[in-house]
Protein backbone atom coordinates (compact mmCIF):
# COMPACT_ATOMS: atom_id res chain seq x y z
CA UNK A 1 0.00 0.00 0.00
CA UNK A 2 1.07 3.58 -0.68
CA UNK A 3 0.78 6.42 1.80
CA UNK A 4 1.08 10.17 2.17
CA UNK A 5 2.58 11.71 5.32
CA UNK A 6 1.61 15.29 6.04
CA UNK A 7 4.65 17.16 7.39
CA UNK A 8 4.16 20.64 5.96
CA UNK A 9 3.30 22.56 9.14
CA UNK A 10 5.60 25.08 10.81
CA UNK A 11 5.28 23.58 14.29
CA UNK A 12 4.60 26.98 15.85
CA UNK A 13 3.57 25.53 19.22
CA UNK A 14 7.03 23.97 19.58
CA UNK A 15 8.98 27.16 18.93
CA UNK A 16 11.81 28.00 19.39
CA UNK A 17 12.81 24.38 18.68
CA UNK A 18 11.14 24.47 15.26
CA UNK A 19 12.57 27.72 13.92
CA UNK A 20 15.35 25.74 12.26
CA UNK A 21 14.07 22.15 12.53
CA UNK A 22 10.70 20.75 11.39
CA UNK A 23 8.94 19.12 14.33
CA UNK A 24 8.94 15.71 12.63
CA UNK A 25 12.75 15.85 12.58
CA UNK A 26 12.99 16.45 16.33
CA UNK A 27 14.44 13.36 18.01
CA UNK A 28 12.59 10.97 20.28
CA UNK A 29 15.16 9.33 22.54
CA UNK A 30 17.78 10.05 19.89
CA UNK A 31 15.77 8.91 16.84
CA UNK A 32 14.13 11.44 14.48
CA UNK A 33 10.38 11.31 14.93
CA UNK A 34 9.80 10.75 11.22
CA UNK A 35 11.83 7.53 11.30
CA UNK A 36 9.56 6.15 14.04
CA UNK A 37 6.55 6.89 11.82
CA UNK A 38 8.15 5.12 8.86
CA UNK A 39 8.97 2.03 10.93
CA UNK A 40 5.34 1.82 11.98
CA UNK A 41 4.20 2.06 8.37
CA UNK A 42 6.65 -0.58 7.24
CA UNK A 43 5.23 -3.08 9.72
CA UNK A 44 1.89 -2.85 7.91
CA UNK A 45 3.15 -3.45 4.37
CA UNK A 46 3.37 0.19 3.37
CA UNK A 47 6.01 0.07 0.65
CA UNK A 48 5.93 3.57 -0.83
CA UNK A 49 5.37 6.89 0.87
CA UNK A 50 5.19 10.50 -0.23
CA UNK A 51 6.22 13.17 2.25
CA UNK A 52 4.04 16.21 1.69
CA UNK A 53 6.43 19.07 2.44
CA UNK A 54 6.00 22.78 2.88
CA UNK A 55 8.17 24.05 5.74
CA UNK A 56 11.96 23.59 5.55
CA UNK A 57 11.68 20.77 2.97
CA UNK A 58 15.46 20.55 2.54
CA UNK A 59 15.75 19.22 6.10
CA UNK A 60 14.05 16.03 4.89
CA UNK A 61 15.48 15.74 1.40
CA UNK A 62 19.06 16.29 2.55
CA UNK A 63 18.72 13.92 5.51
CA UNK A 64 17.44 11.05 3.35
CA UNK A 65 19.03 11.46 -0.09
CA UNK A 66 18.70 7.74 -0.85
CA UNK A 67 14.89 8.05 -0.82
CA UNK A 68 14.67 5.30 1.79
CA UNK A 69 13.57 5.84 5.40
CA UNK A 70 13.48 2.84 7.74
CA UNK A 71 13.25 0.50 4.76
CA UNK A 72 10.31 2.29 3.11
CA UNK A 73 10.72 4.11 -0.21
CA UNK A 74 9.98 7.83 -0.02
CA UNK A 75 9.30 10.55 -2.57
CA UNK A 76 8.91 14.25 -1.86
CA UNK A 77 6.02 16.51 -2.83
CA UNK A 78 6.97 20.12 -2.08
CA UNK A 79 3.96 22.43 -2.06
CA UNK A 80 4.36 25.49 -4.32
CA UNK A 81 2.39 27.44 -1.72
CA UNK A 82 0.54 26.43 1.48
CA UNK A 83 -2.35 24.16 0.45
CA UNK A 84 -3.65 23.08 3.89
CA UNK A 85 -4.29 19.42 4.67
CA UNK A 86 -6.70 18.37 1.90
CA UNK A 87 -4.89 20.45 -0.71
CA UNK A 88 -1.64 18.78 0.29
CA UNK A 89 -3.20 15.32 -0.01
CA UNK A 90 -4.52 16.01 -3.50
CA UNK A 91 -1.26 17.62 -4.63
CA UNK A 92 0.87 14.67 -3.48
CA UNK A 93 -1.53 12.00 -4.76
CA UNK A 94 -1.87 13.59 -8.19
CA UNK A 95 1.87 14.24 -8.52
CA UNK A 96 2.71 10.59 -7.92
CA UNK A 97 -0.26 8.99 -9.63
CA UNK A 98 -2.11 7.38 -6.72
CA UNK A 99 -4.77 5.20 -8.38
CA UNK A 100 -5.51 2.64 -5.64
CA UNK A 101 -6.66 2.72 -2.03
CA UNK A 102 -4.07 4.68 -0.05
CA UNK A 103 -3.20 5.77 3.47
CA UNK A 104 -2.77 9.30 4.86
CA UNK A 105 -1.15 10.04 8.23
CA UNK A 106 -0.23 13.16 10.15
CA UNK A 107 3.53 13.11 10.64
CA UNK A 108 3.45 14.51 14.18
CA UNK A 109 1.18 11.80 15.61
CA UNK A 110 2.68 8.80 17.36
CA UNK A 111 0.52 5.69 17.39
CA UNK A 112 0.70 1.92 17.16
CA UNK A 113 -2.68 1.71 15.45
CA UNK A 114 -3.12 -1.45 13.39
CA UNK A 115 -3.28 -0.04 9.86
CA UNK A 116 -4.06 -3.46 8.42
CA UNK A 117 -7.23 -3.62 10.51
CA UNK A 118 -8.18 -0.07 9.52
CA UNK A 119 -7.83 -0.89 5.82
CA UNK A 120 -9.94 -4.04 6.19
CA UNK A 121 -12.65 -1.98 7.95
CA UNK A 122 -12.53 0.57 5.14
CA UNK A 123 -12.89 -2.01 2.38
CA UNK A 124 -15.72 -3.75 4.20
CA UNK A 125 -17.75 -0.54 4.51
CA UNK A 126 -17.11 0.67 0.96
CA UNK A 127 -16.93 4.43 1.54
CA UNK A 128 -14.67 6.94 -0.14
CA UNK A 129 -12.71 7.49 3.08
CA UNK A 130 -12.31 6.09 6.58
CA UNK A 131 -10.97 7.85 9.68
CA UNK A 132 -9.31 6.22 12.68
CA UNK A 133 -10.84 7.53 15.90
CA UNK A 134 -9.34 7.67 19.37
CA UNK A 135 -11.22 8.27 22.66
CA UNK A 136 -9.91 11.12 24.86
CA UNK A 137 -10.96 12.70 28.14
CA UNK A 138 -11.12 16.25 26.74
CA UNK A 139 -12.08 16.43 23.04
CA UNK A 140 -12.18 20.25 22.85
CA UNK A 141 -8.77 20.51 21.11
CA UNK A 142 -9.62 18.07 18.35
CA UNK A 143 -12.05 17.17 15.60
CA UNK A 144 -14.90 15.19 17.16
CA UNK A 145 -16.57 12.48 15.08
CA UNK A 146 -20.01 11.07 16.02
CA UNK A 147 -21.03 7.94 14.10
CA UNK A 148 -23.89 5.53 13.63
CA UNK A 149 -23.56 2.07 15.21
CA UNK A 150 -22.14 0.67 11.96
CA UNK A 151 -19.44 3.36 11.77
CA UNK A 152 -20.92 5.82 9.27
CA UNK A 153 -19.90 9.37 10.18
CA UNK A 154 -22.84 11.59 11.07
CA UNK A 155 -20.92 14.85 11.36
CA UNK A 156 -17.42 16.21 11.71
CA UNK A 157 -17.27 18.77 14.52
CA UNK A 158 -13.98 20.66 14.76
CA UNK A 159 -12.85 21.57 18.32
CA UNK A 160 -16.20 21.81 20.14
CA UNK A 161 -16.44 23.10 23.74
CA UNK A 162 -15.91 20.18 26.09
CA UNK A 163 -19.46 20.28 27.49
CA UNK A 164 -20.99 20.40 24.00
CA UNK A 165 -19.02 17.61 22.33
CA UNK A 166 -21.39 14.92 20.96
CA UNK A 167 -18.76 12.22 21.63
CA UNK A 168 -15.23 11.91 23.00
CA UNK A 169 -14.03 10.03 19.92
CA UNK A 170 -11.64 12.29 18.02
CA UNK A 171 -9.99 12.31 14.63
CA UNK A 172 -6.72 10.45 15.24
CA UNK A 173 -4.97 11.70 12.09
CA UNK A 174 -4.85 8.39 10.21
CA UNK A 175 -7.05 7.97 7.14
CA UNK A 176 -7.75 5.54 4.31
CA UNK A 177 -8.78 7.15 1.00
CA UNK A 178 -10.12 5.93 -2.30
CA UNK A 179 -8.71 7.83 -5.30
CA UNK A 180 -12.21 9.02 -6.25
CA UNK A 181 -12.36 11.04 -3.03
CA UNK A 182 -9.67 13.33 -4.48
CA UNK A 183 -12.22 14.72 -6.93
CA UNK A 184 -14.01 16.33 -3.98
CA UNK A 185 -10.93 18.47 -3.24
CA UNK A 186 -10.59 21.74 -5.16
CA UNK A 187 -7.68 21.95 -7.58
CA UNK A 188 -6.37 25.27 -6.32
CA UNK A 189 -6.00 27.17 -3.06
CA UNK A 190 -6.10 26.06 0.54
CA UNK A 191 -8.51 23.23 1.38
CA UNK A 192 -8.83 21.68 4.84
CA UNK A 193 -9.56 17.97 5.10
CA UNK A 194 -11.05 18.52 8.56
CA UNK A 195 -13.24 21.53 7.76
CA UNK A 196 -14.03 20.99 4.09
CA UNK A 197 -13.46 17.48 2.76
CA UNK A 198 -14.62 15.32 5.66
CA UNK A 199 -17.88 17.25 6.25
CA UNK A 200 -18.66 16.97 2.53
CA UNK A 201 -17.94 13.24 2.55
CA UNK A 202 -20.08 12.78 5.67
CA UNK A 203 -22.97 14.68 4.06
CA UNK A 204 -22.72 12.38 1.04
CA UNK A 205 -22.72 9.26 3.24
CA UNK A 206 -19.24 8.32 2.02
CA UNK A 207 -17.26 8.70 5.27
CA UNK A 208 -16.79 5.97 7.86
CA UNK A 209 -14.78 5.79 11.08
CA UNK A 210 -13.25 3.06 13.22
CA UNK A 211 -12.75 3.56 16.96
CA UNK A 212 -9.50 2.17 18.34
CA UNK A 213 -7.82 2.49 21.74
CA UNK A 214 -4.24 2.04 20.48
CA UNK A 215 -1.45 4.19 21.84
CA UNK A 216 -1.91 7.69 20.44
CA UNK A 217 -0.21 11.03 21.06
CA UNK A 218 -0.23 14.33 19.18
CA UNK A 219 3.31 15.63 19.76
CA UNK A 220 2.63 19.23 18.74
CA UNK A 221 3.26 20.95 22.10
CA UNK A 222 6.30 20.98 24.42
CA UNK A 223 4.32 19.07 27.04
CA UNK A 224 3.32 16.42 24.51
CA UNK A 225 6.83 16.17 23.07
CA UNK A 226 8.15 15.57 26.59
CA UNK A 227 5.39 13.02 27.20
CA UNK A 228 6.35 11.17 24.03
CA UNK A 229 9.91 10.79 25.28
CA UNK A 230 8.77 9.73 28.75
CA UNK A 231 6.39 7.17 27.26
CA UNK A 232 9.23 5.69 25.22
CA UNK A 233 11.51 5.56 28.25
CA UNK A 234 8.79 3.63 30.09
CA UNK A 235 8.05 1.25 27.23
CA UNK A 236 4.61 2.64 26.39
CA UNK A 237 4.79 2.78 22.60
CA UNK A 238 5.44 0.33 19.80
CA UNK A 239 6.70 2.30 16.81
CA UNK A 240 10.45 1.71 17.22
CA UNK A 241 12.57 -0.64 19.31
CA UNK A 242 14.66 1.70 21.44
CA UNK A 243 17.77 0.33 23.13
CA UNK A 244 20.14 1.23 25.97
CA UNK A 245 17.42 2.70 28.18
CA UNK A 246 18.62 2.32 31.77
CA UNK A 247 16.39 3.03 34.78
CA UNK A 248 13.89 4.84 32.53
CA UNK A 249 16.49 7.29 31.20
CA UNK A 250 18.73 7.31 28.16
CA UNK A 251 22.08 8.86 27.38
CA UNK A 252 23.94 8.84 24.09
CA UNK A 253 27.34 7.15 24.18
CA UNK A 254 29.04 10.39 23.14
CA UNK A 255 27.59 12.42 26.02
CA UNK A 256 29.34 13.07 29.34
CA UNK A 257 27.27 12.74 32.52
CA UNK A 258 28.92 13.30 35.88
CA UNK A 259 28.62 10.37 38.29
CA UNK A 260 26.86 12.58 40.85
CA UNK A 261 24.09 13.62 38.45
CA UNK A 262 20.59 12.15 38.87
CA UNK A 263 18.45 11.37 35.84
CA UNK A 264 14.76 10.47 36.07
CA UNK A 265 12.72 9.85 32.90
CA UNK A 266 15.21 11.99 31.00
CA UNK A 267 17.04 11.98 27.67
CA UNK A 268 20.64 13.12 27.15
CA UNK A 269 21.34 13.20 23.42
CA UNK A 270 24.68 13.12 21.62
CA UNK A 271 27.61 15.33 22.64
CA UNK A 272 25.83 16.69 25.73
CA UNK A 273 27.59 17.51 29.00
CA UNK A 274 25.88 17.17 32.38
CA UNK A 275 27.82 18.52 35.35
CA UNK A 276 28.16 17.52 39.00
CA UNK A 277 25.10 17.33 41.26
CA UNK A 278 22.68 18.03 38.43
CA UNK A 279 19.09 16.78 38.73
CA UNK A 280 17.15 16.10 35.53
CA UNK A 281 13.53 15.02 35.79
CA UNK A 282 11.39 14.38 32.69
CA UNK A 283 13.78 16.56 30.69
CA UNK A 284 15.19 16.28 27.19
CA UNK A 285 18.66 17.57 26.32
CA UNK A 286 19.05 17.89 22.57
CA UNK A 287 22.44 17.37 20.87
CA UNK A 288 25.32 19.42 22.29
CA UNK A 289 23.41 20.89 25.23
CA UNK A 290 25.44 21.68 28.36
CA UNK A 291 24.07 21.72 31.90
CA UNK A 292 26.60 23.05 34.36
CA UNK A 293 26.94 21.87 37.95
CA UNK A 294 24.25 22.03 40.65
CA UNK A 295 21.33 22.69 38.31
CA UNK A 296 17.82 21.32 38.79
CA UNK A 297 15.77 20.96 35.60
CA UNK A 298 12.25 19.52 35.55
CA UNK A 299 9.89 18.96 32.61
CA UNK A 300 11.91 21.10 30.21
CA UNK A 301 13.55 20.89 26.80
CA UNK A 302 17.09 22.19 26.32
CA UNK A 303 17.85 22.87 22.69
CA UNK A 304 20.93 21.98 20.65
CA UNK A 305 24.10 23.65 21.90
CA UNK A 306 22.29 25.55 24.66
CA UNK A 307 24.10 26.16 27.95
CA UNK A 308 22.44 26.20 31.35
CA UNK A 309 24.59 28.07 33.90
CA UNK A 310 25.45 26.50 37.23
CA UNK A 311 22.99 26.60 40.14
CA UNK A 312 20.07 27.33 37.79
CA UNK A 313 16.59 25.95 38.38
CA UNK A 314 14.23 25.36 35.47
CA UNK A 315 10.71 24.09 36.02
CA UNK A 316 7.77 23.09 33.93
CA UNK A 317 7.69 23.93 31.12
CA UNK A 318 10.84 25.69 29.90
CA UNK A 319 11.94 25.43 26.28
CA UNK A 320 15.44 26.75 25.63
CA UNK A 321 16.28 27.30 21.98
CA UNK A 322 19.39 26.32 20.06
CA UNK A 323 22.58 28.02 21.23
CA UNK A 324 20.90 29.99 24.02
CA UNK A 325 22.77 30.68 27.28
CA UNK A 326 20.93 30.75 30.60
CA UNK A 327 22.82 32.79 33.17
CA UNK A 328 24.09 31.08 36.34
CA UNK A 329 21.65 30.92 39.27
CA UNK A 330 18.64 31.61 37.03
CA UNK A 331 15.20 30.55 38.24
CA UNK A 332 12.70 29.91 35.44
CA UNK A 333 9.33 28.20 35.45
CA UNK A 334 5.99 28.29 33.66
CA UNK A 335 5.51 28.66 29.92
CA UNK A 336 9.06 29.94 29.32
CA UNK A 337 10.40 30.17 25.76
CA UNK A 338 13.97 31.36 25.20
CA UNK A 339 15.36 31.94 21.74
CA UNK A 340 14.22 33.12 18.35
CA UNK A 341 15.05 32.93 14.69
Amino acid sequence: MKSIILVGGKGTRLRPLTYETPKQMLPLVGVPMIECVFEWLGRHDVTDTVLSLGYLPEQFTESYPSNIIAGVRVDYAVEPQPLDTAGAIRFAAKQFGFDETFLVVNGDVLTDLNITTLKAFHLEHGGEATIALHPVDDPSRFGVVPTTPDGQVIAFVEKPPRDQAPTNNINAGTYIFEPRALERIADAGRVSVERDTFPALAHAGELFAMVDDAYWLDTGTPQAYLQANVDILNGRQGMHEFTNIVDCSWRHASSTVDATATLTNSVVDCDCVVGANVILEETVLLPGAIVQSNCVIRSSIIGPGAVIGRYSQLGATCVVGAGEHVAPASELSGEVRLGGV
